[in-house]
Order: structure tokens, then sequence, then C-alpha cells
């Protein structure tokens, strides 16, 4: 079983949306006859958003036989459920409110005012993650876990420098000093990230060049969160030209365009 890192790069965000859907669409098939069930775990942001909405317009969503997923997030942001700004919000904007699913499978982070507080909140999606993981596991192996990556580097809500990015006891980390708005997140800890089958990680634009190719390079978990991501099978990182730009050649895989051929290269 390889978890060898690679780049699958792209000509523009929407050529990169697209891509990122049919291969989602292709793996989760062939996840579902092997286990009959998959574990999913999404992301926000704009590019988490795209692939979501690519997957909703994609002739091939409905070979999937969407009752059989169970969905859950990497991080929230700590506001009222419906709020424009929460990831699973925009999650089901995207897709999930088309698909029509039973409740039981959309797995939300909690709101405020749910819990006594956010440490509380916490510990309780940390429960919920220990109820749906196999016996003797704190949380779901998750099939494919989806990732953005920010400027500075951070994944879900684990930023560079801060206690939550060296948390190694703790399923789900209590955020209260986020250096983006608002404060309050909620986020998976690494070790659960990295206990995925599939980590992937979707970024588009200049901004993001930098910390892409420092994570590449070795940088310090610490510093540079996103250079932790390890997913047992596969990590790779699905980007656009302009995110690629300090990205080492021998890293990037030989074509732009996934096939299915590419699969046993980077998509198990």
């Amino acid at each position: 079983m390889s978890n060898e890192r690679r780049v699958l790069v792209h000509p523009d965000k929407q050529s990169l949306a697209g891509a990122v859907a049919a291969r989602f669409l292709t793996k989760i098939i062939d996840v579902l006859e092997e286990r009959g069930h998959a574990d999913v775990c999404l992301t926000g942001g704009s590019m988490g958003s795209a692939v979501l909405q690519a997957i909703a317009d994609s002739p091939a969503r409905g070979t999937v036989d969407w009752s059989q997923i169970t969905f859950w997030w990497g991080d929230e942001r700590y506001l009222p459920h419906g709020d424009p700004e929460r990831n699973d919000t925009q999650s089901k904007a995207a897709l999930l409110d088309a698909l029509q699913l039973d409740p039981a499978q959309v797995k939300s982070l909690p709101a405020p005012g749910e819990h006594a507080d956010i440490q509380a909140a916490a510990d309780a999606y940390a429960a919920e993650l220990e109820a749906g993981a196999p016996e003797g596991a704190r949380a779901p192996r998750f099939d494919i876990t989806f990732l953005g990556v920010g400027e500075d580097g951070h994944i879900a809500s684990l930023f560079p420098d801060h206690a939550g990015i060296r948390d190694t006891e703790h399923v789900v980390i209590a955020e209260t000093d986020s250096p983006k708005p608002p404060s309050e997140r909620l986020s998976l800890t690494l070790p659960i990230i990295n206990a995925s089958d599939r980590c992937w990680m979707v970024l588009a634009g200049p901004d993001k060049a930098g910390a892409l190719g420092l994570a590449l390079a070795g940088a310090s978990t610490t510093s540079v969160p996103v250079a932790g991501v390890e997913g047992r099978r596969r990590t790779v990182f699905f980007v656009d030209q302009e995110a690629a730009a300090e990205v080492p050649t021998n890293l990037i895989a030989p074509s732009y365009y996934w096939t299915g051929e590419d699969d046993t290269s980077a998509g198990q």
C-alpha cells in the first residue's frame, strides 16, 4: 500500500473542479462496490464548493448509490446552523440538498447553543465520530477526505504554530483564537485526518503556491500544517497551474488530465 504524494495539475479552476468531481464519482463507486458503504469527509471554501457543484452537475451523479454514503466535515466555523459562512451550509447548497439524503447520513458539527460551550461541542462531535467508527477506533476511517489549503498552509482549522496542529490526543479540538474570522472553530486533529484512506487536497490560485511548495519541500508540520497530511493509501494534491508554480517538477503527474488508467499511480 503506497502513500506517495502526487500532484495533478489542471489549467484552471473550472477544469480542476470538474476533474476532481469525475475522479470522486469513479472512486466512490469502487469503494461502494468493495465495502458497501462509504464515509466521506468534506471541506469548505470556494474550491470545496466548486467540486461539490461539479459533482451535482455531472451526468454520472445518478450512477452512485448515495444512500450508502455518510458525510462528515473536517472542520466548521462555530456559527449557527444555516449561517452562509458555515462549511455545511455551503456543502448542502452545492450538492447535499439535491441528493435528498436521510438526515442520519449528514453529520454536521455542532452549533452554538447546542452544548454548554465550544469544548463541550468538540467532545460531542468526537463522541459522534466514535459511534460511527469501527470497533476499537476513535473515528471512521474516511474513504476520502477533502481538504482545502490556506495561504498560510493551514488545513481544516489547524493553523501554523497553534496548539491544534500539535494535538495528538484528541479527535476534535476547539480552536478559540483563529487567525481568520470567526475566531471560534471546531476541527478534526491531524491524526484523525491522516487515518483517512485518501486525503485529497484541492487548491487553486497564485496565493496558494508558496504554501504548497513549502509543504512538498519538507517544511515542518507545525509551521506549514499541510506538510503533515498523509493518507493511509493516497495523498493527492489537485491544483491549477497558478498554484503549481513552486511544485518540484518530479512530483507532478505526467498528464494534466486524469483518466481511469492513472488510478494505479495516484487515485487508489
